[in-house]
């Protein structure tokens, strides 16, 4: 049930009506008509900005529109007052039936409450995490994966068919580097001194590669050419790299669908699939770049390179894919990795990349843009650093990974739970800090134990109830007599569980599952003010000694909040907890 979405189309109705009357003209677009909640409560439960977005097409002052839409709102029973204020913005109070209405539909909903049609069971691919297995996952890894996973997890309960799914970036130099590092932990397993020397991968992860590869190869791969073990290192470190990351991310809570391989993508003829593609289109041409902003014309060797034409799909310059000697640049393959997300048939893409790929998302969107002929929708979401702090200070690097913290070292210091929430604590594009000390303190400050804080209440709640000996089964209190709820405070707090299927809906239309964090926090913050409000007034606390019907009616308030902190919790992919210890 989401209240707004039904008093909107209300809105629309009348609207209707008032062009059937002739007070309207005839075929408007009200496609910008909206319903939300009014910046000050004080000005009543939801707005509408109708009369305000329709003059100008209508040609009427606003103040005439709002206050013919008043009217005609007021012959709905669910509307207890339509006041016009300032220019023609419309504000609406409910009847107090409207809000009872939400709580009994959150408890018959229960955990479906809030799920949205809003995908319509389309297909989209949320590609995510994508870290280099040269190494375990350290922290920028964690907030990549705890953003995509909510993501896939918000989309799913708006409606969408989600596939979550890792490229494995195999197929670069950057594996060679792997295996020659490896090799030299190969070497160190026969009791040779590893020569680590700069641009190799220095962590202590490496040293179990190196003591498999000795179990696997015996002494075999000893003083020999890197030609002759280069292939067999890599390949068999990648493996060990990924069984690790997939590790790390079962850690986290974390399934991916689909591993997609770079390697795969050579020889295959995939990426000269995509090119030909491309180039049938007239966007791929040989020809000269201008020279990168900020060089000399010394510094600068001009060289004509097969160019993808991606300023004709809305990037600032055109990209090579091919270099002057033949070999392909590291943007063909992800382009030949894009169309086949394409060709598969999602609906609509979305990346999730590291700070640093800011300048790959135009020329990434062009190439989806010109291959899938506009129909499928790629967007990109960078996620910021995240800076770790303990007592104060910067957390050191973690002595295994050898220049980073890693993913485990954070869970092990404060939690799956505590990792995920504190992840979504901020926007994607925004830096993060997570203090340790912070994230596990019991104080309003720490989101995530006052959002836990407040189911821990709500079953407290009810299991004193029950100790009471009070039906507070949920088909009891959907039973409950809800007219009972009458208090400000009260239908104040239906009103903030009535954003909950809002919020979904514009959580998902954004691909920003941080607000849903936000919501959980502002949600527990009311119900922790109707609880200490009841330590004032004895008529608000939820059981009324002597009186089981009212009692009845507050706990299915209580229970219905808990109903959505549960289901909130669980786009994130964290486990409400019913007591705390």
């Amino acid at each position: 049930m989401n209240l707004f979405s039904e008093i909107r189309e209300l809105v629309v109705a009348a609207l209707n009506d008032l062009a059937a009357q002739g007070i309207l003209p005839a075929g408007l677009d009200l496609a910008a008509v909206a319903v939300e909640p009014p910046r000050d409560a004080a000005h009543g439960d939801m707005a509408t900005n109708a009369a305000m977005v329709l003059a100008k097409p209508a040609n009427l002052q606003p103040r005439i529109i709002a206050e013919a839409l008043a009217k005609a709102l007021m012959q709905d029973p669910r509307i207890a007052g339509a006041d016009v204020a300032g220019p023609g913005f419309l504000n609406l109070r409910l009847d107090p039936a409207a809000w009872h209405g939400l709580v009994r539909a959150a408890l018959v909903a229960g955990s479906d409450f809030g799920r949205s049609t809003l995908g319509q069971g389309r297909r989209v691919n949320v590609e995510f995490v994508s870290a280099n297995p040269t190494g375990p996952m350290h922290v920028g890894h964690t907030r990549g994966a705890v953003f995509g996973d909510a993501l896939a997890r918000l989309l799913s309960f708006a409606g969408w068919d989600v596939t979550r799914e890792y490229y494995i970036n195999d197929g670069g130099a950057q594996v060679d580097v792997l295996a020659r590092s490896a090799y030299e932990r190969y070497r160190e397993a026969h009791g040779l001194e590893p020569a680590i020397s700069e641009g190799l991968y220095p962590g202590d992860y490496l040293i179990p590669v190196g003591e498999a590869l000795k179990a696997k190869y015996g002494a075999s791969l000893l003083d020999q050419p890197e030609s002759v073990w280069l292939k067999d290192v890599r390949d068999f470190a990648t493996e060990m790299m990924m069984a690790e990351i997939r590790n790390d991310l079962k850690v986290l809570g974390v399934e991916m669908d689909v591993y997609s391989s770079e390697k795969a993508l050579y020889g295959t003829g995939e990426i000269e699939a995509a090119i030909a593609t491309l180039r049938d289109m007239d966007l791929i041409y040989e020809g000269v770049l201008e020279p990168p902003k900020g060089k000399e014309p010394d510094d600068w060797e001009p060289r004509v390179q097969t160019l993808f034409r991606s300023t004709a799909h809305g990037d600032d310059v055109d990209r090579p894919v091919q270099k002057s000697d033949g070999s392909w640049t590291y943007f063909a393959p992800d382009i030949a990795y894009h169309y086949n997300k394409v060709r598969r048939g999602f609906d609509a893409l979305i990346d999730i990349f590291g700070a640093d790929h800011g300048g790959y998302v135009k020329r990434m969107k062009a190439a989806v843009s010109a291959l899938s002929g506009g129909r499928v929708p790629l967007d990109i979401k960078l996620i910021q650093l995240v800076k770790l702090y303990k007592n104060g200070e910067p957390f050191k690097m973690s002595k295994r990974a050898g220049t980073f913290v890693t993913l485990r070292d954070v869970v092990e210091q404060a939690g799956a739970d505590v990792t995920r929430f504190v992840m979504l604590t901020r926007k994607n594009d925004a830096a993060l800090d997570f203090d340790f000390d912070k994230v596990l303190e019991q104080s309003k400050d720490n989101p995530v134990f006052y959002v836990q804080y407040a189911n821990a209440r709500i079953h407290s709640v009810l299991r004193k109830a029950r100790d009471a000996g009070l039906d507070v089964s949920d088909k009891a209190l959907i039973a409950a007599d809800l007219s009972i709820l009458n208090h400000e405070a009260e239908i104040g707090m239906a009103r903030k569980i009535a954003e909950w299927p809002r919020l979904v809906d514009i959580a998902a239309r954004n691909n920003e599952p941080h607000r849903v964090a936000f919501y959980l926090y502002e949600l527990a913050s009311d119900f922790h003010g109707l609880w200490n409000r009841g330590n004032e007034d004895a008529s608000l606390r939820f059981i009324q000694d002597g009186d089981p019907a009212t009692s009845q009616a507050k706990i299915a308030l209580a229970r219905s909040v808990s109903v959505v902190i549960c289901a909130g919790l669980g786009i994130l992919g964290v486990t409400p907890v019913e007591e705390m210890r």
